[in-house]
């Protein structure tokens, strides 16, 4: 069995399907884990989830923030907005099949000594405690608190984590770590607002100045190999060899990327009109 990562879909079916064809992907032999984000601004969502839905048996995949989106619009608290390609999954007659489904995946995943998380892993966490703080989001999801949760999940607040915390804030925060960081201070205060290769400004309150996540080289995780996507604009460009960036930007114009956990290579496609260009 050979397992194989893939950077954010975001319903760029053909580009996924080409890196399978590329490295003869078995189903019914080797794995694909998933960083999330498999939905949303891209063309062919409902088709994507359906084909990751049929392959589930030889699939691992966590939640990004577009799929938690899907799932706070299919529960009737957040509206489409005219950036978002979810309407035909909505309109679906297997919607509620897709949609429990989604709701059973996965936070985090560690396995065969990687951790697989959509966005990060703050610098204050182990992964033993991410798994932890993860597991608490997920019940959640699987709860008749679902609906109360997904309503409540969007806020930049609380900006950094405490033992203290309870409630919707304490799984916010939590939420906003795993699904949504890219910046932030050695302590973990979050900067959500910067989305490119820099950040735009610093946080108050701290001396420390705003950082990738995965640049603090006191954290926790810093000896952990760590699969992430959610952060396009890096191209997956990373300053530590434990960081695996997979988000090269697909649905952006960019590639799809393919990572060999066994080998360590990656393997990239971009199509176009159904046309693939070589990398």
């Amino acid at each position: 069995m050979t397992i194989y990562a893939v950077g954010d879909i975001q319903g760029c079916l053909q580009p996924l399907k080409c890196l399978l064809k590329k490295v003869a992907f078995k189903p019914d032999r080797d794995q694909l884990w998933s960083v999330g984000d498999a939905v949303n601004r891209g063309p062919k969502c409902l088709k994507t989830l359906r084909f990751l839905y049929d392959m589930r048996d030889n699939l691992v995949m966590v939640l990004g923030n577009h799929d938690l989106h899907l799932l706070a619009v299919a529960a009737g608290v957040r509206t489409l907005s005219s950036s978002d390609t979810l309407g035909k999954i909505i309109a679906a007659p297997d919607r509620d099949t897709l949609l429990n489904w989604l709701t059973h995946r996965p936070l985090l995943h560690h396995e065969h000594g990687f951790t697989l998380v959509h966005a990060g892993i703050p610098p204050q966490w182990s992964v033993e405690e991410a798994i932890g703080y993860a597991r608490e989001v997920e019940q959640v999801l699987q709860s008749p608190e679902c609906v109360n949760f997904l309503q409540a999940m969007y806020g930049n607040e609380p900006a950094v984590w405490s033992d203290d915390l309870t409630g919707m804030a304490r799984l916010r925060v939590i939420t906003n770590y795993l699904t949504r960081m890219r910046f932030c201070t050695r302590k973990g205060v979050l900067d959500l607002e910067s989305k490119g290769p820099s950040p735009n400004h610093t946080v108050a309150g701290d001396s420390k100045k705003v950082s990738p996540w995965f640049s603090h080289p006191e954290r926790k995780t810093a000896g952990d190999r760590i699969i992430f996507g959610h952060w396009a604009s890096i191209e997956g460009q990373t300053d530590s060899p434990n960081a695996i960036g997979l988000d090269t930007g697909c649905v952006w114009g960019g590639s799809m990327t393919l990572f060999n956990l066994d080998s360590g290579e990656r393997i990239r496609c971009q199509c176009k009109d159904g046309k693939c260009r070589k990398h």
